[in-house]
């Protein structure tokens, strides 16, 4: 295996290289953040103390473009202040990683594919998204065919994932597929559609994930649980009004051979923008939850931090097979002037189906971003608040009267993205 000083060499020697009529940039990234967790992700009780950290993101990314083809690498470590004692050897936790490693290649007649470790980032990101928030990211290895021809764009992606390392994975006779855990695939189909117009847009996403299923001994591996997710992204803007509209819908078996019959995503949004510099935000969203024939519904591999409140407590790792969620919220920003703005967001949730106690509302979240761009970098900030409501400590199993006054989250992160080289060979 690859240690960190082999693979900077290998990233030294990639951006060395010289061809003819080739354009080779160089950028980074630095994102450290500062967050004060008081009920992030969950309630908390009044005995638990304020969580305090800091982590940051530090990102070198290579781009080398030529007639036929585009190779690209981004290196990224994640890292905790003081997660390592003084002159510790080695990174304790083990978090350098290649981000991206892909080629894309053109086929000619508006054919090309991308091929290596990438991210899938369509529509709003609902399903399939980046996860930029995360300091780690979202990633897919797979292989991408790619079609595109005026307002036309067809996305066809396959994978095939395996464990190396795993003595029970990969052999002569065998392909046990044992990562398991935030539904990690064995395998990925998926072709993704779009068109624009006008003043609209849509698209159609159908993915096909197959996780892998093992026998009553749980050891003994039998193919694959197949899930489906298929549905639409719609927009519409005209002038000062906008409008976007989900529907998803998904089939099959989960992880764990947990059928899946019919759970649904919907959601619908209006945006205004009532001047240059206030613009007004309205929608709501409902998403199955689990039923007596059915698994909830799960938005997969979506940046679900841009969606249900910034505190995280729907979707984030949490809240795979319970009682789904209806969201309903407004916002609105606010240009400040000299690269600034500030976002206020209201957040009214409730159970798509009711706890066992007949309880449905969950409560009401407020989330501010303030957002400040300088000379070359960007501070971002932001404050919220969950107000829980019966059903809430319920659902996160938390009685009310040991549960804190205030639940809380507030964080501050520098943003800084250099160009630190580019040329035309």
């Amino acid at each position: 295996m690859l240690n960190k000083r082999s693979l900077i060499y290998i990233f030294i020697t990639v951006i060395t290289l010289q061809y003819s009529s080739a354009q080779f940039t160089l950028t980074g990234e630095f994102r450290p953040r500062a967050e004060a967790r008081h009920g992030f992700g969950t309630l908390i009780d009044t005995n638990q103390d304020l969580g305090f950290g800091i982590s940051t993101r530090a990102r070198l990314n290579a781009g080398f473009k030529t007639d036929s083809y585009d190779f690209y690498l981004s290196l990224q470590d994640v890292m905790v202040w003081g997660e390592n004692r003084q002159i510790l050897p080695d990174d304790q936790n083990d978090s350098f990683a290649i981000f991206q490693a892909w080629a894309a290649i053109d086929l000619g007649q508006g054919f090309s594919t991308k091929i290596g470790r990438q991210i899938l980032s369509y529509d709003d990101q609902r399903i399939l998204g980046g996860l930029d928030w995360a300091q780690q990211g979202r990633n897919h290895d797979a292989a991408l065919i790619k079609y595109q021809k005026d307002q036309l764009a067809i996305d066809a992606a396959f994978a095939y994932n395996q464990d190396y390392d795993n003595p029970t994975g990969f052999t002569n006779t065998g392909n046990a597929y044992n990562t398991t855990g935030f539904f990690s695939y064995k395998t990925m189909q998926m072709l993704h559609l779009s068109k624009k117009w006008n003043h609209f847009s849509g698209s159609l996403l159908v993915m096909n994930n197959g996780f892998q299923k093992y026998e009553q001994d749980g050891v003994t591996p039998d193919g694959t649980n197949n899930l489906q997710t298929i549905g639409t992204h719609l927009n519409y803007k005209k002038g000062k009004l906008g409008i976007s509209a989900n529907a998803y819908f998904q089939t099959g078996e989960r992880q764990g051979s947990v059928e899946v019959q019919g759970a649904n995503l919907l959601g619908l949004e209006f945006n205004y923008k009532a001047s240059d510099k206030i613009g007004l935000g309205l929608g709501i969203e409902s998403i199955s939850g689990a039923k007596d024939d059915s698994a909830a519904f799960f938005p997969l591999y979506g940046t679900n931090h841009k969606f249900n409140g910034l505190m995280d407590y729907f979707y984030v790792g949490n809240h795979a097979n319970s009682v789904g969620l209806i969201d309903i919220h407004a916002s609105a920003s606010f240009n400040l002037g000299k690269k600034s703005s500030i976002m206020v967001k209201a957040l009214n949730f409730s159970g798509h189906q009711e706890l066992p106690s007949g309880e449905k509302s969950l409560g009401t979240e407020i989330d501010l971003v303030f957002k400040k761009g300088f000379k070359g970098f960007t501070v971002v900030g932001g404050y919220s608040q969950m107000f829980a409501s019966d059903g809430m400590y319920e659902l996160k199993g938390v009685s009310e009267n040991s549960a804190s006054d205030s639940q809380s989250w507030a964080w501050v992160m520098l943003v800084i993205k250099p160009k630190l080289f580019s040329s035309f060979k």
